[in-house]
C-alpha cells in the first residue's frame, strides 16, 4: 500500500496514488498521527457527512477534564484568543448553537443576493485584467487569484479596500494551524495573528456602532444586539466569514487553472463553447477539492464498512479522496468541463454544508470567463508547487506567460 504521508512534498505534488489505495483498502484506514479513521469513498464519506449523529465538537461526548487533556497532547492549548474564536465557531458547533448561527449567517448568503454582487466582481476582474495587459508574464495567484475573492468578501461584510491584503495574511496565518502540522513555531503565528484579528474587528465593531452601513458587519452587529449570537460570537463569526472568503477560492483558482493547462483539450472546449463555465467550475472544485480533509466524532456506536465503532470515534473524511471514486465517477480520473451530473463533496454535507460556494462559483465563473476571453494564450512559465499538508490543496504559486488578445 502507498504509505499515507500528507506532509510529504511527494504527497502535496499528487495526493491521489495515496488516496486510491485508501479507497482500495479493504474497511477504514486508521491514522495513528492524528488518532482518526480515514474515511476515502464516495458512499461512506457522504453517509457520515449527512449523518446527524456525526458532529464536529467533542463538547457533551467526553469529560471536559478529557477535552482539556487532548487539546494538550495536540498543542491546542495556551492559545487564549486561538481557543476563544477560531476553535470554537460555528463551523465547530453542532446542533441549537450551529443552526442558531447557521440561520443569522444564511439569510445573508442567499443565491440572489450573492448574484447581486456580479457587477462589483465584473468591474474588479476587469480592472486587473486591465493591470496584466501589458505584462507578459505573472504569478496568478498573487497578481490576480488573492485580489478577488478577499476584496469581494471584504466589501460585502464592510471592510476597507486596503484592509484587505492584511486580512489575507491573517487568515492563513490562522487557518494553517488546522492542518496536522501543530509545531510551536506555527501555534504562535496562529495565536498572533488571532489577536491582531481581534483587535481590528473590535475597533471595525465599534465604528459600525457610531456609523451603521448597509453591509454584513452592521446586519451581524443588530443580530447580536437582538441577542442572537454573544459578542464573542459576533467576533468568531465575521473571522470564519473572511477567512472561509480567502483561502478555498485562491487555491481552486489556482488549481482550476492549473488544471485546465494540463488538459489543452479542455480549455480549447471551454473557449470555443464559454457556456461550459458552469459544468466548468463544479469539476474544478471535484478534481481539486481545496479543503480535502474535514472531521466527524461519532456521537453513538456506529458500523463503517462492516466494522463497529465505539461512540467518540474520530473520522476524517477525505472529500479529496472521494471525489476521485470510480464507483461514484465514470472516468474519476479524467477532468472532464461538461461532467453532468457531478453530485461532488468539495462543499461537505449535511449541516456543515458551505454556505459560501454561491459566492466562490460566482468568483471562478467571472474570472475564468474574463480570463479566456482577454487573453489568446495562456501557458506555464514553469510547474507550480503544491501546499503540503493534508487539509488543504492549491498551488504556492502559479507562474505564467500571457497572450492577448
Amino acid at each position: 500500500m502507498t504509505p499515507f504521508a500528507p506532509l510529504s512534498e511527494q504527497f502535496a505534488a499528487d495526493p491521489y496514488p495515496s488516496y486510491a489505495a485508501l479507497r482500495e483498502a479493504e474497511g477504514l484506514s486508521y491514522y495513528p498521527d492524528f488518532d482518526i479513521w480515514l474515511v476515502s469513498r464516495f458512499a461512506e464519506v457522504s453517509a457520515i457527512a449527512l449523518n446527524k449523529s456525526m458532529v464536529r465538537s467533542l463538547d457533551g461526548l467526553v469529560p471536559p477534564e478529557e477535552i482539556v487533556t487532548r487539546k494538550r497532547a495536540g498543542n491546542w492549548h495556551d492559545m487564549p484568543h486561538h481557543s476563544r474564536f477560531v476553535q470554537v465557531s460555528m463551523l465547530d458547533s453542532d446542533g441549537p448553537a450551529h443552526d442558531r448561527l447557521r440561520t443569522q449567517v444564511f439569510k445573508l448568503f442567499t443565491p440572489v443576493m450573492v448574484d447581486g454582487l456580479r457587477g462589483d466582481i465584473e468591474r474588479t476582474v476587469g480592472r486587473l485584467m486591465d493591470e496584466l495587459a501589458d505584462k507578459r508574464e505573472i504569478d496568478f495567484i498573487e497578481d490576480l487569484a488573492a485580489r478577488v475573492p478577499g476584496h469581494i468578501i471584504g466589501r460585502l461584510l464592510g471592510v476597507p479596500d486596503e484592509d484587505c491584503p492584511k486580512l489575507r495574511v491573517w487568515s492563513e496565518n490562522i487557518v494553517q494551524y488546522f492542518d496536522i502540522d501543530r509545531s510551536d513555531e506555527r501555534k504562535a503565528l496562529a495565536e498572533t495573528n488571532t489577536t491582531e484579528f481581534y483587535d481590528y474587528l473590535s475597533a471595525l465593531k465599534a465604528e459600525k456602532l457610531r456609523h451603521p452601513r448597509p453591509d454584513l458587519i452592521s446586519a451581524l452587529i443588530d443580530a447580536e444586539q437582538a441577542g442572537h449570537m454573544t459578542e464573542d460570537e459576533f467576533i468568531s463569526t465575521c473571522m470564519l466569514i473572511l477567512m472561509a472568503g480567502h483561502g478555498s477560492t485562491i487555491d481552486v483558482l489556482g488549481s482550476g487553472l492549473h488544471t485546465l493547462l494540463r488538459f489543452p483539450g479542455q480549455m480549447d472546449r471551454l473557449r470555443a463553447d464559454p457556456g461550459l463555465i458552469r459544468t466548468a467550475i463544479p469539476e474544478m472544485f471535484r478534481y481539486e477539492s481545496p479543503l480535502p480533509f474535514f472531521h466527524r466524532y461519532a456521537t453513538e456506536e456506529t458500523e463503517i464498512a462492516g466494522r463497529h465503532f465505539p461512540r467518540g470515534t474520530k473520522f476524517g473524511l477525505l472529500y479529496g479522496a472521494a471525489n476521485r471514486d470510480l464507483a461514484q465517477f465514470d472516468r474519476a480520473d479524467a477532468f472532464d468541463v461538461s461532467r453532468h451530473p457531478n453530485r461532488h463533496l468539495a462543499f461537505g454535507g449535511g449541516a456543515h454544508f458551505c454556505l459560501g460556494n454561491h459566492l466562490a462559483r460566482l468568483d471562478m465563473e467571472v474570472i475564468f470567463t474574463t480570463l479566456l476571453r482577454r487573453f489568446a494564450r495562456i501557458d506555464l512559465a514553469e510547474e507550480p508547487v503544491y501546499k503540503r499538508g493534508l487539509s488543504v490543496r492549491g498551488p504556492r504559486s502559479l507562474a505564467l506567460f500571457l497572450r492577448p488578445l
